[in-house]
């Protein structure tokens, strides 16, 4: 292990030289590049630096065990030698994780879209209390939400709502949130009180840089229409709403959000990339889960994840066997403690493969 934290730390000094030249900062998409490659070696290269001071230290204790013959020195030695062992465990641990190959999606913005599933109008209520439950996990975090396009539902909520999330290694959280969501409840229109099960799905996708994805515009085709719902004087008297079809792919994307007919072209572009990486991208997926006996992140987006049961106050994700007894904290936007036990799992189980 201390051969490859010495072989990562002559590369972090060699990109730390490379930066500093004045002809890398002339040449942006390196420079940028160079420094995300630098910042994710950050956190391993300090735990190596400290890694070692341990390592000198335990054995600065042992040599004055070797050679002191003040008991009291002795004792003070031994005390420390055990902290050190201690954190020296520790340490290993974490860097063991640190060394673990990170999915270079993960760095990356999102785009999130939510879908009513079955249960009629309570499916789109329910859709609705995803899409705020991820408002406020956001603003938890500091990350922006900027809607894309919503289909409202007769009841409340939506049929359908996608929307960017835009802030720090934001997919590698939130790609976790993909797959089925049910909800157990007694709906507002339930006039016996029985408890309904609906759905709703969530799919998060890693938003697509430009030169992550080839698209020719001739590919396109560009629809505007007038855009429908609240929104102002403009709506329903200007072609500012635009429809983009991909050809090749068939896929769809539709943006009415914004007055302005650029912007709303900006934001369905930037979808349409995501839709088309995301084809590659899912084929990258099946290739790592078919590897794996299970997989917490599969990216199939047809599997049934979680279940919130609002009778008995519980959250359960399926994934990993977890119950939680603190929905409305959850549906409040406190998922938080969900993700890091998706990571903490899906991390154990790629330690395994790297091991084995």
């Amino acid at each position: 292990m201390i051969d490859k934290l010495a072989e990562l730390n002559r590369r972090y000094e060699e990109i730390g030289e490379q930066m500093a030249d004045p002809a890398t900062v002339l040449d942006m998409k390196k420079f940028v590049k160079l420094n995300k490659d630098f910042s994710d070696l950050e956190p391993i290269i300090n735990a190596y630096k400290e890694y070692k001071n341990i390592l000198e230290n335990i054995e600065s204790t042992k040599l004055i065990l070797q050679t002191e013959k003040d008991e009291d020195f002795r004792t003070m030695a031994k005390e420390e030698t055990a902290e050190l062992q201690k954190r020296k465990d520790e340490i290993e641990e974490a860097i063991k994780l640190l060394l673990i190959p990170k999915d270079p999606q993960d760095s990356k913005n999102a785009v999130v879209e939510i879908r009513a599933g079955t249960g009629g109008d309570e499916a789109g209520i329910f859709a609705g209390d995803l899409f705020r439950m991820y408002i406020k996990y956001c603003d938890t975090r500091g990350w922006k939400v900027d809607v894309v396009d919503k289909t409202e539902s007769s009841s409340g909520g939506y049929k359908e709502i996608v929307f960017n999330v835009t802030g720090k290694d934001i997919y590698g959280q939130l790609k976790y949130e993909s797959g089925v969501h049910r909800v157990q409840r007694v709906p507002k229109t339930e006039t016996q009180g029985r408890i309904h099960t609906s759905a709703a799905t969530v799919a998060v996708l890693p938003e697509a840089e430009e030169f992550d994805v080839d698209i020719h515009q001739n590919d396109i085709r560009k629809d505007t229409y007038c855009s429908s719902g609240p929104g102002g004087q403009s709506v329903n008297t200007t072609y500012s709403a635009i429809r983009l079809t991909h050809i090749p792919t068939g896929i769809v994307v539709t943006c009415q959000d914004e007055k302005s007919q650029l912007k709303n072209f900006d934001k369905a572009m930037k979808v349409l990339r995501s839709r088309i990486y995301d084809l590659e991208y899912k084929k990258y997926m099946d290739v790592i889960s078919s590897k794996r006996k299970t997989m917490v992140s599969t990216g199939d987006r047809s599997a049934k994840i979680r279940t919130y049961n609002w009778p008995q106050g519980r959250v359960t994700d399926h994934r990993i066997s977890l119950t939680l007894y603190n929905l409305p904290s959850i549906i409040d936007g406190d998922i938080q403690v969900l993700i890091d036990a998706l990571q903490l799992a899906e991390n154990a189980e790629r330690l395994k493969e790297e091991v084995g």
